[in-house]
């Protein structure tokens, strides 16, 4: 083999190596990175209550983030996500709240309820795309448009205070320290983890992701996964609608869950999954969640404006996306 060829052989092993690290180890190298920098160069950085905070700002969007894995695993995405959070909400104040805003149910109920309004917002979406085969980012876009108005509709266009004592101690109970909304993240990460790696379910949400119209020839049953999957969406979707409404002590049709979806989507392509589906990367999103999340905490304590923090947020995705391009590239 003549000097030439070997040295082409290295140089080409090297690049999808290399592009490989990059996309499955650099979400980890990156957080890493930014905590250092805190830890020497912003003020009051090296205290507990730094973690506190990020554990009582990251469950929302975490949990949002687990079901925007499963959806793009499948090469789909959930514009609703966020909206589905303010009518889970909507739905919870309506129900639990005393005369005149609402029904003064008992808690339990509003809260199940509140579930049940997400899953049949993520079984909407997942029959639309599943079934009714529209493109998932038209399909939910039409309820990132008009969940917000249903959810407006259920409070009458108003926020809606909640003192309820158990609601209370759910966004702000602790367990050594540790919020109880953290814990259920870090609870809902295990069950998504086990769901997609240790269950004929996963399998088959990878291989709709990696080729759908193999996974249609091999007999797999491609709509009512894409269904299951949505709705799995809209259900932690419900579910992190909840605990920020626990949290804030208040259901917000206008507000709550707003531009969320955006912030999902950036956790997990920074966290390594492809935007066109077959691959998921549980902690790496979680990764994801806490670097996006501490670069705003980061940029905030050093004055930094909020549109200069949009923009670092738009290019950290566009370098994801580049990244992830590549890689495969070299595949």
């Amino acid at each position: 083999m003549s000097t030439a060829v070997l040295q082409r052989i290295p140089r080409l092993d090297r690049k999808a190596v290399d592009g490989d690290f990059v996309r499955e180890r650099g979400v980890y190298i990156a957080l890493v990175l930014l905590i250092l920098y805190n830890v020497f160069f912003t003020p009051f950085f090296n205290r507990f209550e730094t973690v506190t905070t990020l554990m009582l700002q990251t469950p929302a969007v975490l949990i949002v983030s687990l079901g925007m894995l499963m959806v793009i695993g499948t090469g789909g995405i959930d514009l609703s996500v966020g909206a589905t959070m303010a009518i889970a909400a909507a739905v919870m104040g309506k129900f639990v709240a005393p005369d005149p805003k609402g029904l003064g149910l008992p808690l339990a109920l509003a809260i199940i309820t509140a579930l049940v309004a997400g899953l049949l917002v993520g079984i909407f979406n997942g029959i639309v795309v599943g079934v009714g085969g529209v493109q998932p980012i038209v399909a939910t876009l039409s309820l990132l448009v008009g969940g917000r108005g249903i959810a407006l509709v259920i409070t009458s266009g108003a926020l809606i205070e909640l003192f309820v004592p158990g609601l209370t101690k759910l966004g702000r109970g602790q367990v050594s320290n540790i919020p109880y909304i953290f814990l259920i993240a870090l609870a809902l990460v295990v069950v998504v983890a086990v769901l997609v790696r240790q269950t004929t379910f996963g399998f088959r949400l990878l291989a709709i992701g990696g080729n759908v119209r193999a996974a249609t020839l091999a007999g797999l049953p491609v709509r009512r996964t894409i269904i299951t999957v949505y709705a799995l969406s809209g259900l932690l979707a419900a579910i992190a609608g909840i605990i920020a409404t626990a949290r804030t002590r208040a259901a917000d049709p206008s507000y709550l869950g707003l531009g969320l979806e955006l912030s999902a989507i950036t956790a997990v392509v920074v966290g390594g999954t492809a935007l066109n589906g077959g691959r998921v990367r549980i902690l790496g999103t979680v990764a994801g969640v806490i670097l996006m999340q501490l670069l705003t905490t980061t940029l905030t304590a050093h004055n930094v404006p909020d549109s200069a923090t949009q923009v670092a947020e738009a290019l950290i995705i566009v370098g994801a996306v580049y990244i992830q391009r590549t890689s495969r590239s070299g595949e």
